[in-house]
This record gives structure tokens, C-alpha cells and sequence, in this order.
């Protein structure tokens, strides 16, 4: 019996299409030699690409008709068995609906926000697990699956893990902590001056030099951090999604908030500090197959006692990320990569 064939839709963000890896591995694991066709932003194409968990990537500009319009044509010209919207939102599920795509599979309203989406599915999924790794990881157990998740590894190009190796040697950088203080929302953000006092610390007690990752729009956290840092001399970096991910990979662990990166860099391997506050980490924490109850000593997860869970965008800090101290961070890098204070 020949291959299926699945199209698999994730359009973003960074920290999202992460937590659909393990997934698509399992389906990929389950049928290896399947086709198996993502849709995502032209943004995250490299990201997928760099899974090798699909044999072809579509990037799609869902705010262009252009694009849409060509995306839905390449679809229809496919056979495919069944096709599964990750994201559940109407303009993920509209794409494999009007594609004309026979078996549609997605989340049930429970865990969608958008109201009236799983009408466009033609199986919808009542998820019974906590983390959304694992929940993705149901919607490939009902495509036929065998498992939910599967470990994934991600593959850094050589110009990409060139070009960090030479700015950090440039910078007499060997064992460094990256600092990534921004995220798609403030609320969601560790103050930038306490990750500058932070960095000062791990200068002084731990003689170890901070990299300060820097995404778009960004620049006055940066700025703040670095003001906060006195003479600790943090190395700022910008660079493209590869070379973040080679920067990831290589450090002795990450301090960051519910973003992207804390995320991908549990998917590197790499340890983590995360911060949360508004957002639940039991949802969205870093997730590592195989180590939901044992990975303690690679992610160390802080949140205050109490907090209500929110979803609410705001451009200010919420006040359970204000309640995290310099010294509890500072313990928990401590603690993550087995320093004495």
C-alpha cells in the first residue's frame, strides 16, 4: 500500500511551530516515507526546513490574495488522505478546506479561541492533555499516528555556526549565558533592567559574560539591559534565525520569558531559565519528548504562587513578572548549570 499523503498546516510564530515538531515527528516516525507537505509563513520557512520533518515546505502569505489564492490552486492539484490545521485559526483552516481536501482534522471549540473555526474540519479533536506539544500530538494520534510525540532535532547550517563561532571568539566568548528579554508581548516580559542587574551578577559571582539576544523591535530592551549592566560588557547579538540557533545551542543555558527562543533552545538541547507569568508553563513551558517529568535539571521554570492566566496583550510588564526577583533568576541559573554560588 503506497504512502499517504498528509498536508500539515503551522503558520506561526517561532515558539509555536517549536511546539509542533514533536507532532510531526511522531506522524513522520509513523509513515516514514509518507509525503508530508507544511504550510507556514514565509518567515518560518527555514525553520521547518531545518526539522527535515517535511518533504515539502509552502510558505504562504495569508495577508496576500496572491498567495493565498496560488496556495489553495497547489492544493487542490494534490491527492491528499488527510490534512491537520495545528494552529486552529479560520485562516489555517481555510486553506486545506477550500483546497478541497476530503479529511480535515483540528481542534474542537475546548481549545480554540477563535469562535465557530471547526466547522471547516471534518474530525474535531477534544484534547485531554495539558501542554500543547502533546495536545498537537493528539491531532497525529487521530491522523493515524502511533504516537503522540517523537523527538525532533533541528539542523544548523555551517555558514550559520561559522558565523557565531567567529563573533564570539571575536568577543573571547567560551561558556556564556544568552539573556533574550523581549517577546511577542511586553506583558509577557521580565523587566530589561533586572536582566542588566542579572547579567552584572553572573559577571561578578560567576565571572561568566552574558550574550543579549535581540529580535525586531527589541532595541529598547536591549538598550535598557545594557545601561542596567554596568561594566559586566554583555555581548549584543543580531543575527539571522540559524545563527540564533547555533548561538542556542552553544550556551551554557537561556534566560527568557514564554518566547520563541526559550523554546527553541529547549528544542537545541540547550538548558533553560524560564520566567513565566501570565501564561501558563504547565501549557506552554519548554518541552523536551520523553522528559515531561524528569527534565528539572535542564529547565527550571519560575512563576509566582496564584497567578490567574491571561492572554491579554499589554505593552507594560505583568505585575507576576515584576513579582520574579534578580535573586530568585540568579539562584535558578545557579541551580540550571550546577554553579556554586
Amino acid at each position: 500500500m503506497p504512502e499517504p499523503h498528509f498536508l500539515v498546516v503551522r503558520l506561526g510564530s517561532l515558539g509555536d511551530i517549536v511546539h509542533t515538531f514533536p507532532a510531526v515527528a511522531a506522524l513522520r516516525e509513523s509513515f516514514p516515507s509518507a509525503r508530508i507537505v507544511w504550510l507556514t509563513h514565509p518567515r518560518w520557512a527555514f525553520l521547518v526546513e531545518s526539522s527535515r520533518l517535511a518533504t515539502e515546505v509552502w510558505a504562504v502569505e495569508t495577508r496576500a490574495m496572491s498567495s493565498l489564492r496560488e496556495t489553495v490552486r497547489r492544493v487542490r492539484q494534490s491527492t491528499w488522505v488527510t490534512a491537520i490545521d495545528y494552529q486552529g485559526l479560520w485562516k489555517s483552516a481555510m486553506l486545506p478546506f477550500f483546497g478541497g481536501v476530503t479529511r480535515r482534522i483540528g481542534f474542537s471549540s475546548a481549545a480554540i479561541r477563535e469562535f465557530g473555526v471547526p466547522v471547516l474540519y471534518t474530525e474535531r479533536v477534544t484534547t485531554s492533555k495539558a501542554h500543547i506539544a502533546e495536545q498537537n500530538g493528539e491531532l497525529s494520534l487521530r491522523a493515524g499516528a502511533q504516537r503522540d510525540t517523537a523527538p525532533a532535532s533541528l539542523q544548523i547550517p555551517e555558514e550559520d555556526q561559522a558565523a557565531v563561532f567567529s563573533h564570539l571568539q571575536a568577543q573571547d566568548l567560551d561558556r556564556y549565558i544568552v539573556l533574550s528579554p523581549g517577546g511577542g508581548w511586553r506583558s509577557k516580559c521580565w523587566p530589561a533592567e533586572r536582566f542588566g542587574v542579572l547579567c552584572r551578577k553572573l559577571r561578578e559571582s560567576l565571572q561568566l559574560r552574558c550574550v543579549v539576544n535581540v529580535g525586531p523591535g527589541d532595541d529598547d530592551l536591549a538598550a535598557a539591559l545594557i545601561r542596567a549592566s554596568g561594566d559586566a560588557s554583555p555581548s549584543v547579538y543580531r543575527g539571522n534565525l540559524g545563527e540564533l540557533m547555533a548561538l542556542l545551542q552553544g550556551a551554557a543555558c537561556i534566560v527568557a520569558g514564554d518566547t520563541g527562543p526559550l523554546h527553541l533552545a529547549a528544542a537545541l538541547g540547550t538548558r533553560t531559565v524560564a520566567l513565566f507569568g501570565p501564561t501558563d508553563p504547565a501549557r506552554n513551558g519548554p518541552y523536551r519528548v520523553g522528559e515531561a517529568e524528569g527534565s528539572e535539571h535542564k529547565d527550571i521554570v519560575l512563576r509566582v504562587p496564584g497567578v490567574r492566566t491571561t492572554h491579554k496583550r499589554d505593552s507594560q510588564p505583568h505585575l507576576s513578572m515584576l513579582a520574579l526577583s534578580v535573586d530568585q533568576v540568579f539562584d535558578a541559573v545557579c541551580r540550571c548549570i550546577g554553579a556554586a554560588r
